[in-house]
């Protein structure tokens, strides 16, 4: 796993809460929740392929 990817996700956690509680103090509640689902959905798309690579080596590793 990269820095880089460490920094995108911090980065996206900062602007999905930053996004969040500007839209829950103007009274989206809806639009809030459908932000900080967005940006979850981002990050697991980042790291599903790390995810990955992890099972196939713990499943590489158990079948020598």
């Amino acid at each position: 796993m990269s820095v880089n990817l460490i920094f995108k996700i911090a980065a996206v956690g900062i602007l999905v809460s930053v996004l969040s509680q500007v839209l829950k103090h103007s009274g989206r509640e809806e639009q809030a929740f459908l932000t900080s689902l967005a940006g979850l959905l981002l990050v697991l798309f980042w790291i599903v392929p790390y995810i990955y690579d992890l099972f196939e080596s713990i499943k590489g590793l158990f079948s020598l």
